[in-house]
């Protein structure tokens, strides 16, 4: 009996952050006796992965042969934004149940993707729900040690420079290691309205006005949702002047949100005057992607502590948290 052929020259495409297409080539002869394909998945191995963490359950796809390109999608748990390894046999199934096989084809690699704005929007309705009534605020604020706004003034013209955000959050988030912004907080103490005296970001504020950074000349996006195995949610939100870089990057991969009717952030006008609101039960971290001088606010510091438990530098999302995630890969 001939060998079945081999695959070879495999191809990924229309790769998502939980599907892919996968197709191959393959000798004509024996052809006509392949029945099913085996396709092995894996997570590429991290050079500084955990030896003695518990090893992921067998990745082996039996699967009824099917014209290529054959969709994956389900079979697997995938995972965003992930590297993995993909072999393939070809295989005929016996009259006793066992299958001949044929040799791996060579091992191919590639990466899934970011959430889609769809996935972002599963989102964005989950964080809805916690999102709680909405607080009247004035100011946004960014901590930081003396020695960054000192730094700002002499190197940098007394201007804040956007910076790559880093990868805290969900794992699939298109924004994480892309978007380039500059981090805010609004969230202000129930009994007083004002922004609180402890920060986990440094002694000092920069404190502006409003609607400096939030205005009908920004565009409001959802950037994402999570908690980091805790009792409270942050939302992130991004603000980008309209047809900035920024807007143009969100436009094309985050929900964008009514800044006047929204759940979360909202600047509404009332006899004449900008008037705005945050969520009360989440803690919101706005971006904002353009340059921002420190002559349009004022640096003083703050009477508080520093909270450095409350950081979420790098802060891995809690992938078990039914509030915050969706079906897909974490």
């Amino acid at each position: 009996m001939e060998e079945l052929p081999v695959p070879h020259n495999i191809k990924i495409s229309n790769i998502t952050c939980d599907s892919f297409k996968i197709s191959w080539e393959m000798d004509s002869k024996s052809k006509d006796r392949i029945t099913h394909y085996f396709i092995d998945l894996n997570k590429k191995e991290n050079k500084n992965s955990n030896k003695f963490k518990h090893k992921d359950v067998p990745t082996k796809l039996v699967a009824k042969a099917v014209p290529l390109p054959m969709t994956v999608r389900g079979h697997w748990f995938l995972s965003p934004r992930t590297e993995y390894t993909v072999a393939v046999q070809t295989a005929s199934k016996q009259v006793d149940g066992d299958y001949v096989v044929s040799e791996w084809s060579e091992i191919i690699e590639f990466c899934t993707a970011d959430y889609s704005k769809v996935h972002l929007t599963q989102l964005l309705e989950k964080a809805e729900v916690i999102a709680g009534r909405m607080l009247k605020f004035t100011v946004f604020y960014r901590n930081q040690h003396k020695e960054y706004f000192d730094y700002i003034r002499e190197h940098h013209g007394n201007a804040m420079q956007p910076s790559v955000k880093d990868n805290s959050g969900s794992h699939g988030s298109p924004i994480s290691g892309k978007l380039e912004g500059i981090f805010f907080s609004c969230s202000t103490e129930f009994n007083t309205g004002k922004p609180p005296q402890d920060s986990p970001y440094g002694r000092y504020r920069f404190e502006i006005a409003a609607e400096k950074l939030f205005n009908p000349n920004t565009n409001l996006y959802f950037g994402d949702f999570y908690c980091m195995y805790t009792a409270y949610h942050y939302v992130i939100l991004v603000i980008a002047p309209v047809g900035s870089p920024g807007d143009e990057f969100c436009k094309q991969r985050l929900p964008q949100l009514n800044s006047k009717d929204n759940k979360f952030l909202t600047c509404t006008e009332e006899d004449g005057v900008l008037v705005y609101h945050h969520a009360q039960d989440v803690i919101l971290e706005v971006i904002y992607t353009d340059p921002v001088d420190l002559s349009l606010g004022t640096v003083a510091e703050i009477t508080g502590h520093q909270l450095m438990s409350l950081s979420t530098a790098n802060a891995k999302k809690d992938p078990s948290c039914k509030t915050c995630n969706i079906s897909v890969g974490r």
